[in-house]
């Protein structure tokens, strides 16, 4: 269960990256930077929660369902 909490936590911060990253893009004029932090977080959270996916499915915590 704390697994799917983990999962359920990044795909939220996710989320919130990616609100932040449209409001610097409306907001900043001339400094990109914040846009780009943004951009490298919502990167790094999406590649943390792919690499958590993969884990675990293969430890079994996380199993398809027969449809």
């Amino acid at each position: 269960m704390l697994f799917k909490i983990a999962i359920l936590v990044l795909f939220i911060l996710i989320i919130l990256s990616l609100v932040f990253g449209a409001f610097f893009l409306k907001a900043d004029d001339e400094k990109k930077t914040r846009l780009a932090i943004a951009l490298t977080i919502r990167v790094f959270l999406s590649l943390l929660l792919f690499i958590l996916l993969f884990v675990g499915y293969f430890t079994g915590q996380l199993v398809p369902h027969n449809l």
